[in-house]
């Protein structure tokens, strides 16, 4: 199910997970940051993956 802004609840989870963030000091915010990357470049190669297979 998308919402009136076009994102899915994922999509949903992850703005308000980055608003959080935002919110932090600049050391905290990095870390923050850089597991989120770390996260969607997780995903984003697992399904590079699966449609190459």
């Amino acid at each position: 199910m998308t919402d009136e802004a076009g994102f899915d609840e994922e999509g949903s989870a992850l703005l308000s997970r980055l608003r959080v963030i935002e919110d932090q000091p600049l050391e905290t915010r990095a870390e923050h940051l850089a597991q989120v990357y770390e996260e969607l470049r997780s995903v984003l190669e697992s399904g590079d993956s699966r449609t190459s297979a």
